[in-house]
């Protein structure tokens, strides 16, 4: 049977995903691509050799890698200057946020927009006086960024930036309702989204009581609960675990008790499924249940959140990935079209919902 030629647009989508594939990992093989799309492996091929020859990859055997400074094959085109200059600050450089950068630089590429990027910690203070330095420099257009939003501090700040004289977008973040902040954009994962559909799964599955483990203090936190509690409500589900603490924030003695006392829990209460936030708390636990003789999936079912590493566990997690490329791609995009239309262009706030990644760490309780 002949492989059906795909239409343009589907044709541009698969390639889109190609190339957002490889920033990501920096590499890609022609055989994973075409299982994860569900095409022929000859599709792929073609679509690798339609962006090689656009200079926007390197083919290499069985697939394809970023674009090497020593591939000559195609002259790499001359790009115009970029339009606007964008301040963009994020609360970390090691964890979550430099694949938000990625995506952001990645569109600012496309879209002539030339970023600059400042880190800082997750201290308002300090989150002020880095945008400040941008603003200070009369270079940006516009900023990018992941602040404070809660308690008086968190509001201050809010309220700072939304008087700004340039568009300001948040990424990961959501201005609260009571400030009536009408002229910044948000661009922030649907975390909600991410606890019910994590709910889900473990219905899905068969486990009727279950548990969460959070990290006290993130963002990310509020969302995923308020997701999860409706979901696990609505699912008939029991929660018999519920715990916000910061394993990956302990040492020694302090943690092997705190994690004594949530094993001993799981066993009293009967939990044969556990959602964990985030990646590092999921693989600290992961290995002190396999320390104290527990098999995973067997006795517990455990799912991460934010999929940065959870990949790499004994066996690998189940996981929830937040979209992090697409949403600095996307707060590219607002910021550049305000820039272009002015400010009588209506603020947008986009939500866009993470994605559950199956491995070996969740299965049906026994």
């Amino acid at each position: 049977m002949s492989e059906e030629r795909p239409t343009p647009r589907f044709g541009l989508s698969r390639r889109e995903r190609i190339l957002d594939e490889l920033r990501r990992t920096g590499a890609v093989r022609v055989a994973d691509l075409a299982r994860d799309f569900g095409v022929a492996e000859l599709t792929i091929r073609r679509d690798i050799t339609m962006l090689a020859d656009r200079g926007l990859l390197t083919r290499v055997h069985g697939g394809a890698v970023l674009r090497s400074a020593l591939d000559t094959t195609v002259a790499r085109a001359a790009l115009p200057g970029p339009q606007f200059r964008i301040g963009m600050v994020v609360p970390s450089l090691s964890y979550y946020w430099p694949q938000v950068v990625v995506g952001a630089r990645s569109a600012g590429a496309e879209a002539g927009v030339q970023l600059v990027l400042r880190g800082a910690s997750y201290a308002a203070q300090d989150q002020r006086r880095q945008i400040a330095a941008l603003l200070d420099s009369g270079t940006v257009h516009g900023l990018i960024v992941a602040p404070e939003t809660q308690g008086a501090d968190g509001h201050a700040l809010l309220s700072w930036l939304d008087t700004l004289p340039v568009p300001v977008v948040l990424v990961e973040r959501r201005t609260p309702p009571a400030l009536a902040l009408t002229r910044m954009q948000t661009v922030a994962t649907d975390h909600a989204f991410g606890g019910a559909l994590a709910a889900g799964h473990l219905a899905a599955l068969g486990h009727r009581r279950v548990g969460i483990l959070t990290s006290p203090q993130s963002p990310t936190s509020a969302g995923l609960r308020q997701g999860w509690s409706r979901a696990v409500a609505e699912l008939g589900l029991t929660v018999s675990v519920d715990r916000d603490t910061a394993l990956d924030r302990m040492e020694g003695s302090a943690q092997a008790e705190v994690v004594s006392a949530l094993l001993a829990e799981i066993r009293e209460t009967g939990a044969t499924a556990l959602l964990v936030h985030s990646d590092p708390q999921a693989l600290l636990l992961q290995q002190h249940l396999q320390d104290a003789g527990w098999r995973l999936p067997d006795d517990l079912s455990l799912i991460a959140y934010d999929d940065e590493v959870a990949e790499h566990g004994s066996p690998p997690l189940t996981a929830l990935r937040p979209p992090k490329q697409h949403v600095g791609r996307r707060a590219v995009e607002l910021i550049r079209d305000r820039l272009r239309e002015g400010p009588n262009r209506p603020a947008e706030r986009v939500e866009v919902a993470p994605a559950l990644h199956v491995r070996a760490s969740t299965a049906p309780p026994r």
